[in-house]
């Protein structure tokens, strides 16, 4: 019994259908429901309410039984394995259109979403009534956003089309409408008071983005050869919709800048540990990662391990270092405004 409930278990944190904090739940009433000798969902709905359970709490215990039967063994069907993961299948028709590894990651996580969805209620996956129902239940039951509910769409309607072959009629309906909303500026004092309490590295990333109107990930991607600190100018490779640009680095900024990169540089003939490094070049030009014109500008301090090689590599600084300074500079500026490091962008 055991054996079983690891597995299952186990099978919830890979295929991520549930959230990470609601798996022990799912896992304790698979347990009363073992407990119980495996009765029928009706059966086990009523044991549960006579044992004066919430309502929420019995569909979850139902929706739990539902996902055990499809991951049993013994239950599932004979040529199921057979099939491809609709998941994986996504990924790789992605990676071949060369879509962006954030938008593979957001992609197939809401395919898993829906596919668990459809699982947890019985529904065809394929069925065009199903892709409403769950656009329905995002707005209504979730209350997500717009822009969310949109990205969701997006990810579900590449599945049917890429994956599936099929094009789901009466679809346009559950697309949702993006409120206009104006971006919140900051003042050119209130920008100088951010400055003035940002410190360390985060800071200087913040006031590169300003400087050239970067975003977040644009600034953090940077490499020693794609900053021209004497022509005050930065190319930014790859960035939204794949496209290269050349923008502006402003000449206060310059001199902090050097004294950052040549630390790095002092540093470098100590690390043996490549860079990561986009694409084929890594196998292309195999000591690249240890080059000083690939170095990231703003090197995280840990090591971690290549997703495609599995090999350790460096990486930039995280974006939640350079997120929290900037709250905490906000804060001490004594600024009311909600000031965010895109803000700094607009």
């Amino acid at each position: 019994m055991y054996v079983e409930l690891n597995e299952f278990q186990d099978q919830l944190k890979k295929k991520q259908i549930v959230p990470e904090k609601s798996i022990k739940y799912f896992v304790y009433w698979i347990r009363q429901y073992l407990i119980l000798d495996s009765p029928d969902e009706v059966d086990f709905s009523r044991a549960l309410d006579a044992d004066a359970r919430e309502d929420w709490q019995i569909r979850q215990a139902v929706d739990a039984v539902r996902l055990y039967k499809y991951f049993s063994l013994e239950e599932r069907p004979e040529d199921s394995c057979a099939e491809e993961d609709p998941v994986e299948l996504v990924r790789s028709s992605l990676r071949v259109k060369h879509y962006s590894e954030k938008t593979i990651r957001s992609y197939c996580n809401w395919c898993r979403r829906y596919l668990g969805f459809c699982l947890s209620r019985e529904f065809d996956n394929r069925a065009d009534q199903s892709f409403r129902d769950y656009m329905t239940y995002l707005a209504l039951n979730r209350k997500v956003a717009a822009s969310t509910q949109n990205q969701s769409f997006n990810a579900v309607l590449f599945l049917f089309r890429n994956v599936w072959n099929q094009e789901p009629t009466d679809i346009s309906g559950v697309r949702a409408k993006r409120p206009q909303r104006l971006p919140a500026v900051l003042s050119q004092e209130e920008v100088c008071r951010v400055f003035k309490k940002a410190r360390g590295v985060p800071g200087l990333v913040v006031r590169m983005i300003y400087s050239g109107g970067m975003r977040l990930s644009e600034a953090l991607a940077l490499r020693i050869q794609d900053c021209n600190v004497e022509n005050c100018s930065v190319v930014i490779r790859q960035s939204k919709s794949n496209k290269d640009r050349v923008t502006l680095l402003g000449r206060t900024l310059v001199p902090d800048l050097k004294t950052h990169i040549n630390k790095l540089k002092n540093r470098l003939p100590k690390e043996k540990i490549p860079m990561f490094l986009p694409g084929a070049i890594a196998r292309k030009y195999v000591e690249a990662g240890l080059k000083w014109s690939w170095q990231f500008v703003f090197p995280g301090t840990g090591v971690c391990n290549d997703p495609d090689t599995g090999k350790s590599v460096r990486y930039h600084l995280h974006p939640s270092a350079v997120q929290r300074e900037m709250k905490r500079a906000v804060n001490a500026a004594g600024i009311s405004k909600r000031a965010t490091v895109h803000t700094m962008r607009h």
